[in-house]
């Protein structure tokens, strides 16, 4: 049989060399013997198949030979991935040998075909490039399963314009490195310490940083947080800055709850306001129309505070049923929620609905500005002010209607905006009014003012007032790969410091996002593998040892990244906005019960030094990011032991990570948890992270009513600060996989 070499020549087969490409693939993993392999194989050879299709089908047979029984096949799969990868690399790259070419000339490469930024090659030597190239572990490689590795490739490994490998694994671990590296004083010293905690798979960055780190618009940021405020110019100022945002690859949180309600008054003219819902549809046409390069739709939640008039129509907005113009499918609305509307719906009692605009005319304030105790004072005048118009409606059938969009469509989210702002570290310098697009982020807002336009020799400048515009910076830790305190310390310090360069190495979409970003350098530390980690320290979801050891967890986690932002801080300086903030005060340590001698010595020494950034801790979903390191997503339980997701022409059946039988029992799907013990465990996490946590409910179709708002109402109790999604399970339940196996 003859078969088609990639450089297109043909030559008789040789199964030895396929033999021996198997027999590397299969090496170390004793449950996977070559012979099924090659067994397998057989029935696909025909006349002049080619070596690519060969190769890639072995990929694909041993992929599917993925199962509960042996997971192992996953592993094997990506060695044989990483033989493909590895010589379309040196084919498209024109090198002679197998495997990793000349790293300098690599980037020397991609940066005259415009695909790599040549500021890279402008901040480090020819010298000092090859000694990095030198320092690349290809055995690292080896560390992927298929489904990571597969996502790494096509999406964030650099390729040319008609899709040929161009960059391999270790190189893009490396030019993220560099990049984040490159203003460091010691920038060799630190590249190789961001590459080993990247490439060991310890942690990951946030998808924009991972896919544009390194090339030439580098957005490295993944959420940014609006305020739109009640004037024509403010809500168009916003829309457009979302199109920026968009257009760069990044999510938006836009809080809309200071714009008049339906029916308001315009310049004195009664019931002509048409309210928050025609924005938000504007809102959802950019997130279609301007998407991110094609790879992915536009994105924004919108939030709106529950004692706004808007509110019923607002929670319809994604609802199947209704006027489809007062629709927006393709925004995800989220709802901020103070303790007292929670404490009315407890009660059964009264709640009241108001027009923003018509309290700042009447009362002379603005209600949304404020929170807790005083909140409440404010709210309670504008009850007793007989000149305000105002809905009464019961508190409970309006947290029904909350509860019935979340069960339709797994949205609002919510926002506890009482417990966000009594947390807030910095609420010497404003206020958070809402989340972002993944509920993780809660840092202070304010909104862009226009201030006025001037003209000359037909050149238009405008002045505006930057406002509060949040940019979230994330990376996560992999618990799956971390074991010591050591190395959790190690990791942690490296991710702090990589999170605080991408604030000055970004390319920001819009002005007000690098003015706040520079003013508060926050960042959002989060974690990965939680599940995992549960599963490795032979710890049961639903168990009290999980909710102690959850607490004991991130209390390390959140010491070793405050430790890390005042070394910083000592070496560059605080935050600008630092004096007077909950960091210098102490207050943040008390109010949160740190009273151990670490505790106190590490307190008075953030006094002394102060901190680099202003929050710290923000526990993101991780989706993609965590398919690649090979864990669990965030802070969830796994959907499925076992479960197959279908990609363009394949499946691919994927496990647990570290599924054997002896972990097989630790690992229950989520939607078969008692929903009570995550929310529990998520209480004790939040004391420790100065922002949130993207945490999700899971429930089945088959939930009570009454149930299904106690688990709100326990969320809010527990000191939660958000809740994403309310992932639904589908009305055809499956069997217990743990039973059924």
């Amino acid at each position: 049989m003859e078969i088609v070499k990639r450089n297109g020549q043909k030559e008789e087969l040789v199964f030895a060399k396929l033999k021996k490409v198997i027999d590397f693939a299969c090496e170390g993993y004793e449950n996977c013997d070559p012979l099924e392999l090659e067994t397998a194989l057989l029935p696909h050879f025909r006349q002049h198949i080619s070596t690519k299709e060969i190769q890639r089908t072995l990929t694909q047979v041993a992929v599917e030979k993925t199962s509960v029984d042996q997971p192992d096949w996953q592993f094997v799969a990506a060695k044989l991935l990483v033989y493909d990868l590895y010589k379309e690399a040196q084919i498209h790259r024109k090198y002679g040998h197998f495997g990793y070419g000349d790293f300098y000339s690599l980037l020397t490469y991609l940066a005259d075909k415009g695909l790599y930024g040549r500021y890279i090659l402008e901040h480090y030597s020819r010298e000092e490039i090859r000694e990095l190239g030198e320092y690349l572990v290809p055995e690292r490689d080896y560390l992927f399963n298929y489904i990571g590795l597969k996502t790494l490739a096509d999406r964030y490994m650099i390729r040319s314009f008609t899709g040929d490998v161009l960059e391999l694994p270790q190189e893009l671990f490396m030019g993220v490195a560099m990049h984040l590296a490159m203003k460091e004083t010691d920038r060799l010293g630190w590249a190789k310490k961001f590459y080993d905690a990247l490439s060991k798979l310890q942690m990951t960055v946030a998808t924009p940083t991972l896919s544009n780190a390194r090339k030439p618009f580098h957005q490295l940021s993944s959420c940014f947080i609006d305020t739109v405020p009640d004037n024509l110019w403010g809500i168009y100022h916003s829309d457009q800055s979302f199109a920026q945002v968009s257009k760069h690859g990044g999510g938006m949180g836009i809080y809309i709850g200071k714009v008049r309600s339906r029916g308001s008054d315009i310049r004195g003219f009664k019931g002509v306001a048409g309210g928050v819902i025609p924005w938000v549809k504007n809102f959802n046409n950019t997130a279609v129309a301007v998407d991110q390069l094609g790879v992915r739709s536009g994105a924004a939640a919108v939030y709106l505070d529950v004692w706004h008039k808007d509110i019923f129509d607002f929670l319809n907005v994604k609802t199947n049923n209704g006027d489809d113009r007062m629709k927006a499918h393709d925004i995800f609305p989220g709802v901020c929620i103070p303790d007292l509307f929670m404490q009315r719906v407890r009660e059964r009692g009264s709640w009241y609905l108001f027009d923003p605009h018509e309290v700042r005319t009447v009362m002379g304030y603005s209600i949304e500005d404020y929170w807790g105790e005083e909140w409440e004072a404010k709210y309670e005048a504008c009850v007793n002010e007989s000149r305000l118009s105002r809905d009464e409606v019961p508190a409970i059938e309006l947290m029904k209607k909350i509860l019935a969009g979340a069960f339709e469509t797994g949205t609002p989210f919510l926002f506890f905006r009482d417990t966000v702002n009594r947390a807030n570290p910095n609420k010497h310098k404003g206020i958070i009014y809402c989340s972002n697009l993944c509920t993780e982020i809660c840092q202070n807002m304010s909104a862009t003012e226009f201030i006025s336009t001037t003209h000359e020799d037909g050149v238009i400048t405008a002045k505006v007032q930057a406002g509060d515009f949040v940019v979230c910076n994330l990376s996560s830790l992999n618990l799956g790969r971390v074991y010591s305190d050591e190395d959790m310390e190690k990791v942690i310090s490296c991710q702090m410091r990589m999170m605080d360069n991408v604030i000055d190495l970004n390319h920001y979409p819009v002005p007000q996002a690098e003015i706040t970003n520079k003013k508060y350098r926050a960042v959002g530390l989060g974690t990965s593998g939680y599940h995992q980690w549960l599963v490795n320290e032979r710890i049961h979801w639903e168990s009290d040892e999980h909710v102690k050891r959850a607490d004991e967890l991130y209390e390390r986690i959140s010491y070793y990244a405050i430790k890390a932002s005042m070394e910083i801080a000592k070496e560059k300086g605080a935050y600008e906005v630092f004096e007077g903030s909950e960091w210098q005060t102490g207050e943040y340590f008390t109010r949160r019960g740190y009273d151990s001698q670490a505790w106190r010595e590490l307190q008075a020494e953030v006094a002394r030094y102060g901190v680099r950034n202003a929050w710290m801790f923000a526990v993101a979903p991780t989706a993609s990011t965590s398919l690649i390191a090979g864990s669990t997503a965030g802070i969830d339980p796994i959907f499925n032991k076992f479960f197959v997701e279908e990609k363009k022409n394949a499946v691919v059946p994927q496990t647990a990570p570290n599924l054997t039988p002896d972990t097989f029992w630790l690992y229950k799907e989520a939607h078969r948890i008692d929903q009570r013990w995550s929310i529990a465990a998520a209480g004790k996490r939040q004391r420790h992270i100065d922002q949130a946590q993207s945490f999700n409910l899971y429930i089945t179709p088959d939930i009570g009513a009454k149930d299904f708002m106690e688990l709100y109402m326990a969320a809010w109790e527990h000191g939660l600060k958000t809740v994403y999604y309310c992932r639904n399970q589908s009305l055809e339940v499956e069997d217990c996989v743990s039973c059924s196996s």
